[in-house]
């Protein structure tokens, strides 16, 4: 019975924590209008995820979020700018050439979707790179290919788990991806991914 009590309770304390991680990513993705909050929210959260996957539990939520948010602002924010331009300009090639008739714009669009999808596997991993490595601008981009791509198993299982969960949830319950869709897709993500970094530390990737 105790450890079922404690089973639950540790479960809860866990729980709260997702939650608020969660909201707190919502509230600094607010403050700065979306367009400027979402990249060092992003960010923070996943620095906060990291620590709790490190076995570092007791530290302040609220604060060492902010010092992150605050501090790489304007770094994610350069970086952001670069992935909305790229994603943007390729969703926009991607309908024009869907819209066409001629078979050749056909297949074309299906290469442009191939490159969306790496465009999101790069977008995945970019995070857990940027708070887990202290890199040069550009190399944030170059090593999510690298590391994707040398880890295709791992990839696919992201993608496929990523997909399956949101689907299930959001045809059930989505009022849990309010709660709890940000921080445990992060906490998710940074674990899988950090599986392969050992392998690229003593690169100083």
């Amino acid at each position: 019975m105790d450890s079922f009590v404690s089973g639950y309770y540790r479960f809860a304390v866990w729980a709260l924590r997702f939650a608020y991680l969660n909201v707190c990513w919502v509230i600094f993705s607010a403050l700065g209008l979306i367009v400027f909050g979402f990249m060092p929210a992003t960010a923070a959260m996943f620095s906060i995820v990291r620590k709790w996957i490190n076995g570092d539990e007791d530290f302040p939520i609220l604060q060492s979020y902010w010092k992150v948010y605050k501090s790489e602002f304007l770094k994610t924010n350069s970086a952001g700018l670069l992935l909305f331009l790229v994603g943007y300009l390729l969703v926009i090639e991607f309908n024009i050439l869907r819209l066409q008739d001629h078979f050749i714009y056909l297949f074309v669009s299906y290469t442009v979707l191939g490159i969306l999808i790496l465009y999101v596997i790069v977008c995945i991993y970019f995070f857990p790179i940027f708070v887990h490595f202290k890199l040069k601008w550009l190399d944030y981009f170059k090593w999510p290919f690298i590391i994707s791509f040398s880890h295709p198993i791992l990839t696919l299982f992201i993608l496929g788990v990523l997909w399956s969960v949101y689907y299930i949830i959001w045809t059930s319950i989505p009022a849990l991806l309010f709660f709890f869709g940000g921080s445990v897709s992060a906490w998710f993500i940074m674990w899988a991914v950090s599986k392969s970094f050992s392998k690229y530390e003593y690169k100083e990737v």
